[in-house]
C-alpha cells in the first residue's frame, strides 16, 4: 500500500468481465484500475470516479464519496459488486448458574 492512500473502511470486491474476482482495499488500488486496467474509457461514471479518487487522494474529497463513486463506475462498465458473505458470529448462550444443593 503506497504512503499516500486512503484505505477504505470496507473493501470493494468487484466481479470482472472475465469472471474473476478482485478485491480495492482503498482509493489508490481503485484509481490505479481505474486508469491503467479499465474495459471502458469514456463512461460518465469512470470519469467521476477518477475525479473523486484523485480528490480523496488529495484529502479533499471523504474516501466514502471515491468507493461509491468507484462502486457505481464498475457497475455502469458491467462489473457488479460481490458481497462477501455475512459472517455471523457464534451464539454464545450464558453459563446456566450451578443449583445449589439443599443439605
Amino acid at each position: 500500500m503506497p504512503l499516500n492512500d486512503v484505505p477504505w473502511t470496507r473493501p470493494v470486491r468487484i466481479r470482472l468481465q472475465c469472471g474473476l474476482d478482485r478485491t480495492f482495499t482503498g482509493v489508490y488500488d481503485a484509481l490505479d484500475f481505474l486508469e491503467n486496467e479499465w474495459p471502458l474509457r469514456h463512461g460518465e461514471r469512470h470519469q467521476r470516479a477518477v475525479k473523486t479518487c484523485r480528490g480523496a487522494l488529495s484529502g479533499t474529497i471523504p474516501a466514502v464519496i471515491a468507493r461509491e463513486a468507484f462502486v457505481a463506475a464498475c457497475l455502469e462498465a458491467g462489473m457488479p459488486a460481490v458481497m462477501a458473505p455475512c459472517r455471523r458470529k457464534p451464539t454464545v448462550h450464558p453459563r446456566r448458574p450451578a443449583h445449589a444443593a439443599v443439605i
